[in-house]
């Protein structure tokens, strides 16, 4: 099983993204794993400005609800889990907003998933171990 990160999700729903192909290819191919948070990081993104457009709430929810979320296993953790993952964080060097990030990777693993895919690969190598899932760009 494969496991995805938010970026590789906002990637396949905009067109114009450098790797729309591939990180599409990803959520439409496989059932693949998603942590729940991330459906928030999307909606964020899509509708933030950031990326220097910026999607209505409305569309962003309905892409979500009808053509992406259900392709999409979705993970989520419970609140022992994410406190058992903030104790290993010290000794992974998981400090601020990286345990956003930290936390798709914990539900990754929790999934069983082999790999997981995302375009920002040094985010997530820094605080890697063995046993988790592969980190890899699409």
């Amino acid at each position: 099983m494969i496991a995805l990160d938010s970026s590789v999700l906002v990637a396949a729903m905009v067109a114009t993204e450098a790797f729309h192909a591939v990180c599409r290819t990803l959520v439409v191919g496989e059932k693949a794993g998603f942590y729940g948070h991330g459906i928030s990081e999307t909606f964020s993104t899509l509708t933030g400005g950031r990326q220097g457009f910026r999607l209505r709430a409305g569309v962003v929810t309905t892409l979500l609800e009808d053509h992406f979320i259900p392709r999409l296993k979705v993970a989520t953790l419970t609140s022992a889990e994410m406190l058992r993952a903030l104790r290993e964080s010290e000794a992974r060097g998981v400090r601020g907003g990286a345990v956003f990030d930290y936390f798709h990777l914990v539900a990754a693993r929790k999934a069983k998933a082999t790999r997981f895919y995302t375009l920002n690969v040094a985010h997530f190598r820094s605080f890697h171990r063995p046993g988790d899932p592969e980190i890899t760009h699409p």
